[in-house]
């Protein structure tokens, strides 16, 4: 379509569009964790159109498992369905270290996974944001900062905010690996040593007005270490939100999400997907 020619016809088509916008950015070198990045940033379908506004924000670990579950057109429904804001996400795909890179910043666990998570933190909060913060018009508004991840890029965010709270207003976790232990299973107490409960435990001032939505998969495995007829998975999780009311989070700042059938995998998430976004940013102005 000739713009110059049709320019009522192709402005309609551009306002009418509901698709994000893809930029990929790769091969972009971090001195923290000394290799290079790949990036997928999914722009709102307006932003050209509305050059002096800011939007809230997602940063997503485990990024390359975005197009697996055609986020993309997740989004599209849900804006063409002005169930959310428009907003920008940031999707960090994983490196050959995932392992060592996410994890929790306290220690590594007891076979030394994770051992780079500050190193994360670091490309993370002084290489990526200040990058993406200069480049793309995102929100400064904590309330609009959101981290999520999968599996163990979802241990990593639930820990990075926790960690930040300054930062991140909401954080987003779908089958997080929150089995993560300082020492192996002991018999005798087999629900011990989880380092991020532990940490939650012995934070003296938990976050201010910070949210948090946990996804479990009833299929997300198979083991159940202390035999009570329930997966470790949904364990994990049930005991974080635990911890977390025992810190006197508000009920309305938590929410538990449980897929029926639901896979350690792409799918699931995308199908928890809506669920979590309409959740973090439902209360957002949609105009």
């Amino acid at each position: 379509m000739n713009f110059w020619q049709t320019p009522i016809e192709t402005l309609n088509s551009l306002m009418q569009r509901k698709a994000p916008l893809l930029r990929q950015i790769r091969h972009r070198h971090s001195i923290a964790l000394d290799r290079e990045i790949d990036i997928d940033i999914y722009l709102p379908p307006d932003y050209h159109l509305q050059p002096g506004k800011r939007y809230p924000w997602l940063i997503l670990n485990d990024g390359q498992d975005l197009p697996v579950m055609r986020f993309s057109k997740i989004v599209e429904k849900l804006y063409y369905a002005r169930q959310i804001p428009q907003m920008v996400v940031i999707g960090i795909y994983a490196g050959n270290d995932r392992i060592r890179e996410y994890g929790t910043l306290r220690q590594a666990d007891y076979k030394g996974r994770g051992d780079r998570a500050p190193q994360y933190r670091d490309f993370l909060l002084n290489e990526l944001l200040p990058y993406l913060s200069n480049r793309f018009r995102l929100s400064d508004a904590r309330e609009d900062a959101m981290i999520a991840g999968f599996s163990l890029g979802g241990l990593s965010a639930f820990d990075l905010a926790w960690a930040y709270p300054e930062i991140f207003g909401t954080v987003g976790v779908f089958s997080g690996a929150l089995w993560w232990r300082w020492e192996p299973v002991l018999d005798h107490n087999p629900d011990a040593s989880r380092i991020l409960h532990d940490v939650i435990e012995k934070t003296q001032k938990p976050p201010d007005q910070q949210y948090y939505w946990l996804q479990t998969g009833t299929l997300d495995e198979e083991d159940d270490r202390n035999h009570n007829g329930v997966i470790d998975a949904i364990d994990d999780t049930l005991d974080l939100i635990r911890e977390l009311k025992r810190k006197n989070i508000a009920d309305d700042c938590i929410r538990y999400y449980e897929v029926e059938g639901g896979r350690h995998e792409a799918a699931t998430w995308g199908e928890a997907m809506p669920d979590f976004l309409r959740w973090a940013l439902g209360a957002r102005n949609l105009d």
